[in-house]
């Protein structure tokens, strides 16, 4: 245990994010650094339960009370080799994951939990900082190649066990660099895309080559891929975005959030000659969906000098305490407010969009609303709540149902489960030998540290249908779900 009475003693402190005013006038991001000599404190906070419920809580298993405890005592290399020991990217998690570990960490039954993600976050930095993360080549290879067909999180997590096995390893990306959502889809206030860059460059120190601007089943075709490797890894992600059916829907200015937001990216990081083709400067921009997509979108208008922006949700608002029905220690459904949130906008709760108003040329001036509630597990209308708000831009962040389509997924003649994603068995094997998939391409749209749990998974699944047994660590089994055509 850390510090025995640190959970009594210790209130729980968490980073400080930068003035509003200060912050949106640049795509830096948004906290301050936190003084080491307090993150300790708030790592002797873990009381090192007997049953600690924050592993159940994470799908990757990070064994928390251990480096809990090794960061109070100051003993930094031997906290990131127990944080690498199952996770291969805490920068990531530490930074995007919504902590999971943290609502079902003991201490939260009656108080306020551990910061396990900031925790997280500042051992592997300070690891990086000190030069503790090299590349760990495998000292033989073993003759064998593996493609991986995408470079998020899953693929990335799959791509780095596999090459630290001895394989020879190509990461294949249709995007013209390597990180998928990581790089196009996550803003650069949330993660700024130097801290993907030094992780690929520690990959391809270890040997694993990335192929990126390919677009594979166009490019290269499915079964010159299974010629040419040994095994195939679909990490393909969740991309087929949901779409919102309602008049209007057909007019100019109505974008999917992830056709928007990697403008946003490239306006970041300096990348374009001139003004993005999707900007929210002085428009009146609403964003469809509550969610984490949602947020992103509204920061990223909000730095392009928005003249405006409502956050719309269906959903009733949340309480602030976690309810009854979800209780400790599963993750609940509460009021949260990100840091885009605080910076300016509206959240408009249980509402719905009726139609979508223009002009004659086509162009898109308003949302017309109408309030909802739930009626035996049914969204009705309530009558003469409609409403009217300005709008010349709409971004549709509601989520994901399922991988592409895609002639890559035709060639292989993969089957699909009654959800639409890739079916897999318990090896995460698709019904053609050799090849597997892992991430949200199989489970469906989720968490980052189940994609990176998946990748890791996944590959000692490959290593052991390559060689014939595996050493790599699996840290969950995928969903069984029948197979279908």
């Amino acid at each position: 245990m850390a510090d025995p009475k640190g959970f009594l003693t210790t209130p729980r402190e968490t980073p400080t994010r930068r003035p509003v005013d200060v912050r949106i006038l640049d795509w830096k991001e948004v906290y301050e650094p936190q003084d080491l000599g307090a993150l300790k404190k708030q790592a002797g906070r873990c009381m090192d339960c007997g049953i600690p419920f924050c592993h159940e809580g994470c799908p990757l298993g990070n064994l928390i009370p251990e480096w809990n405890d090794l960061i109070w005592r100051g003993e930094m290399k031997e906290a990131i080799d127990r944080l690498h020991a199952t996770n291969n990217f805490p920068e990531f998690t530490g930074r995007l994951c919504p902590a999971p570990c943290e609502t079902a960490c003991v201490i939260g039954i009656n108080a306020d939990a551990v910061t396990i993600k900031q925790v997280e976050l500042r051992t592997i930095e300070e690891a990086f900082a000190n030069g503790t993360v090299v590349p760990l080549p495998s000292e033989r290879l073993t003759g064998k190649t593996v493609a991986v067909i995408g470079s998020g999180p899953a693929g990335l997590a799959a791509a780095q066990q596999l090459t630290r096995a001895g394989h020879t390893v190509a990461v294949y990306e249709r995007g013209a660099k390597p990180g998928g959502l990581l790089r196009y889809g996550i803003p650069e206030f949330k993660m700024e895309k130097s801290i993907l860059d030094r992780r690929i460059a520690q990959m391809e120190g270890e040997g694993t080559r990335f192929r990126s601007g390919i677009n594979v089943g166009v490019d290269i075709t499915g079964s010159e891929l299974r010629t040419k490797y040994d095994a195939v890894v679909l990490a393909l992600g969740a991309t087929n975005w949901r779409d919102i059916n309602v008049p209007g829907r057909e007019l100019k200015g109505i974008h999917q959030a992830m056709e928007y937001l990697p403008w946003g990216n490239k306006q970041a990081l300096n990348e374009l000659n001139e003004a993005p083709a999707i900007n929210a400067k002085g428009k009146h921009v609403v964003i469809l969906g509550g969610g984490d997509t949602g947020a992103d979108c509204l920061g990223t208008a909000i730095r392009q000098g928005a003249a405006s922006v409502t956050q719309l949700e269906i959903m009733p608002r949340p309480t602030e305490e976690r309810p009854s029905a979800q209780p400790w220690p599963t993750y609940p459904m509460i009021y949260r407010v990100s840091s885009a949130h605080e910076e300016a906008g509206e959240r408009l709760f249980a509402v719905s969009t009726e139609e979508f108003l223009g002009d004659s040329a086509g162009n898109l001036q308003a949302i017309k609303l109408v309030e909802t509630k739930m009626v035996n597990g049914k969204f009705e209308k309530v009558a003469g709540s409609e409403q009217e708000i300005p709008a010349d831009l709409v971004f549709l962040a509601m989520g994901f149902v399922g991988p592409e389509k895609s002639e890559l997924l035709k060639q292989l003649e993969v089957s699909f489960d009654e959800r639409g994603n890739i079916a897999r068995d318990d090896k995460y094997a698709t019904n053609i030998e050799g090849v597997f998939v892992a991430g949200d391409a199989g489970r469906g749209q989720s968490l980052i540290v189940w994609a990176i749990a998946e990748g890791r998974s996944a590959a000692s699944a490959v290593d052991e249908f390559l060689v014939g047994e595996t050493q790599l660590p699996s840290p969950i089994e995928p969903t069984a779900r029948p197979m279908m055509v």
